[in-house]
């Protein structure tokens, strides 16, 4: 690999005999890898059996195809091994009020929601408009039924969340240096300069995103560079300017080593983080650390959201009906709709008037002249073991249905809307009509599944 002369010059100078193995590294390939999303069951042997990553059990080596049943009801997610070590840091308890301030695209999102299972609060934002979008489309891939999506900056989010979360994930936009491996496109725009630039930046996010921890809770903070400018000394920084904070200790396992305090002011409080370097360990590069804020009297919240209009009495019996037949329940609290959009909203938000929401909540269905149509949402949000209409399809009408054709049952059920499922998998809500099923995959998700893609 063409290393850019600077760096090269820069590492040399900070890793000394050490540098040798460091450089050699980016010419040794990358390795990818997978979560297992803790919410679905029966999956496939090879899936649970394939080589762990040490710091995360849900974590494995290895690939799995865009194209496949797996990747496209939610089951696993595609992620770098090293950043799982982000969110297995972070490991937030059931029920907390969790933020996750630069998310797109999504993967360390996903992560905390595992953790979560469902309860608390998960704040997913990010500012970019393009990125938010394909941010929500991960959520709803997953499965996340307690996630707001908001598409904001950071200076406007934390007047409306101070002193708010238990949990606050800043996955800082950096220079990049950790990802030149896998994607040597980002030597491109690196140098010196955008190194500092990315400090700056990230001096900029920190001053807010701290305003949002509450007292007793966490901040933690990753990047994928080396740059000492991004990591020691921006905790270093942290640390100088914002006395409630202190660092924690990080568990450090599978190669994972200590950061380097001589890289910035030499405290050596800055071992607690943790540097991923590839050459001591099966993964890409990444720098964490985990700041708590000292304990303290946790303020009311003010306000409350108000996030769309209560349901009519049309709409409620609509939902209602839909909720007994097909799902056996009405587990959804906060009902709002959205013009002709039903959401289950997460409680306690506070007031979100001045903030841009993407998405606010769990999307459940449409509103149709006199019918409720399920979105695609609550279906892989749902346990095909607690729902009661439930239609398992072979993996040929799996390839159908996600290309967006109709197909036809040998045997078929009562009319109706059915969760349908293959191998154990939720994929979709499909309507029985006589013999046929109807198509209500996304058309903007809709994708051919070729031969070689039920190999993977």
């Amino acid at each position: 690999m063409n290393l850019p002369e600077d760096f090269i010059t820069k590492y040399r100078d900070l890793l000394g005999s050490e540098a040798d193995d460091f450089l050699a590294s980016f010419d040794t390939p990358s390795l990818s890898g997978y979560r297992v999303n803790p919410a679905h069951h029966d999956l496939p042997a090879k899936l649970t059996a394939a080589e762990p990553v040490p710091y995360e059990p849900l974590g494995h080596f290895g690939t799995v195809g865009g194209r496949t049943l797996m990747h496209q009801s939610g089951a696993v997610y595609s992620q770098e091994p090293s950043a799982m070590f982000v969110g297995a840091t972070a490991a937030p308890q059931p029920g907390e009020k969790v933020l996750d301030l630069c998310a797109a695209p999504g993967g360390k999102t996903t992560h905390l929601a595992s953790y979560l299972q469902g309860t608390g609060l998960l704040v997913t934002n990010e500012i970019n408009r393009k990125r938010v979008k394909v941010l929500a489309e991960n959520v709803e891939r997953f499965g996340v039924q307690s996630a707001l999506i908001l598409n904001e900056s950071p200076d406007r989010l934390s007047p409306v969340f101070p002193d708010y979360f238990d949990k606050v994930l800043v996955d800082a936009p950096c220079s990049g240096e950790g990802m030149f491996r896998k994607d040597p496109d980002a030597m491109s725009y690196w140098s010196l300069d955008y190194v500092q630039d990315c400090a700056t930046r990230q001096r900029e996010i920190m001053t807010e995103a701290l305003k949002m921890v509450k007292p007793g809770g966490q901040l933690i903070y990753s990047t994928c560079t080396f740059a000492p400018e991004e990591d020691e000394q921006m905790m270093a920084w942290v640390l100088d300017n914002f006395p409630e904070f202190h660092l924690v200790p990080i568990k450090k396992v599978g190669g994972v080593v200590d950061a380097r305090p001589e890289w910035a002011n030499g405290n050596p409080e800055l071992k607690k983080a943790a540097r991923l370097f590839p050459h001591l360990m099966k993964g890409e590069g990444h720098f964490v650390a985990k700041l708590e804020r000292d304990t303290g009297d946790v303020p009311a919240v003010h306000g409350q959201a108000k996030l769309g209009t209560q349901l009519t009495g049309d709409q409620r019996k609509l939902w209602q009906a839909f909720a007994t037949e097909v799902l056996g329940q009405d587990s959804f609290d906060n009902l709002i709709t959205v013009k002709d959009q039903l959401f289950a909203v997460p409680a306690g938000l506070p007031n979100l008037k001045k903030c841009h929401v993407f998405r606010p909540g769990l999307h459940l269905g449409t509103f149709k002249k006199n019918r409720f149509e399920p979105a695609y949402a609550l279906a892989l949000a749902s346990d095909p073991q607690n729902v009661a209409q439930t239609l398992a399809i072979t993996t040929d009408q799996w390839r159908a249905w996600v290309h967006g054709e109709t197909f036809t049952l040998a045997t078929a059920p009562q009319k109706g809307w059915y969760l349908l499922t293959c191998d154990s998998q939720p994929v979709g809500f499909g309507k029985v009509v006589g013999a046929t099923v109807k198509n209500f995959f996304p058309k903007g998700l809709r994708f051919t599944v070729y031969d070689e893609d039920l190999q993977d």
